[in-house]
C-alpha cells in the first residue's frame, strides 16, 4: 500500500474503515481489522495483530509478534516489547462465547511493557509504568511503577525517561525529581 502519510509493506493485511496516522510504519505480515485507529510515527512490527476497533495512540511501538485484542487502548508513546500478551476475558473456555465479555484494558501515556509480558484484562497500567519482561500483570499498575514478576508485584519507581530512581527519587539518567503523593508518584514541579 502506497501512501505519502505512512508506509505499510506489501505483506502487511489492512482491512476498511482503518484509519492510520502520517509516518506509521507497519511491517512485514501484520494484520490491522477493521475499526482500528493508529497514531501518527508509530512502528507496528513483524507479525502484529490490531483489532478489531482498538486505538493506538501516537508515538506508538509494537515490536514482533504482538496481539492488541479488542477492548485494549494504548495512549501515546506505549512501547510493547516482542511477544507482550493481552488477554481480553478472564475466563476464557473454547466452546462458550465470550465476545460480549470483553474487558477494556488502558495502558497509559509513556508505558513499557517488557518481552513475552502478560496483561490480563480489565486492568490500567498507569502513565510511565514499566513492566518487566515476563511479567504478568494481574492489577493495576500505579503511574511510574516498575512490575515484575509472575504475578507481577511493585519493585520501586521509574522516571519518565525508564530508569529506576534512587533514594531520593531522582532520575539518574535526568535528574528529574520526583515525590510519592497519596500513594502515587508525581513529578515535582
Amino acid at each position: 500500500m502506497k501512501n505519502p502519510r505512512y508506509f505499510v509493506h506489501p505483506s502487511a493485511v489492512i482491512d476498511h474503515d482503518v484509519l492510520i496516522g502520517g509516518e506509521t510504519r507497519i511491517w512485514h505480515f501484520s494484520h490491522v481489522l477493521p475499526g482500528c485507529v493508529i497514531g501518527e510515527r508509530c512502528v507496528i512490527g513483524q507479525n502484529v495483530m490490531i483489532g478489531p476497533r482498538v486505538r493506538v495512540g501516537d508515538g506508538c511501538k509494537i515490536q514482533n509478534n504482538v496481539s492488541v485484542y479488542e477492548g485494549v487502548t494504548l495512549e501515546d508513546d506505549v512501547f510493547c516489547g516482542p511477544g507482550a500478551v493481552f488477554t481480553n476475558v478472564r475466563t476464557p473456555r473454547a466452546f462458550i462465547d465470550r465476545r460480549k465479555e470483553f474487558s477494556p484494558t488502558l495502558v497509559g501515556l509513556g508505558a513499557s511493557i517488557g518481552a513475552n509480558a502478560t496483561i490480563v484484562c480489565g486492568t490500567v497500567i498507569g502513565r510511565y509504568a514499566m513492566v518487566a519482561a515476563g511479567a504478568v500483570v494481574t492489577r493495576d499498575v500505579p503511574s511510574y511503577a516498575l512490575m515484575v514478576g509472575s504475578p507481577a508485584r511493585f519493585r520501586g519507581w521509574v522516571g519518565r525517561s525508564g530508569e529506576r530512581l534512587n533514594a531520593e527519587l531522582v532520575c539518574p539518567r535526568t535528574g528529574e525529581r520526583y515525590r510519592v503523593q497519596n500513594g502515587e508518584l508525581v513529578p515535582e514541579r
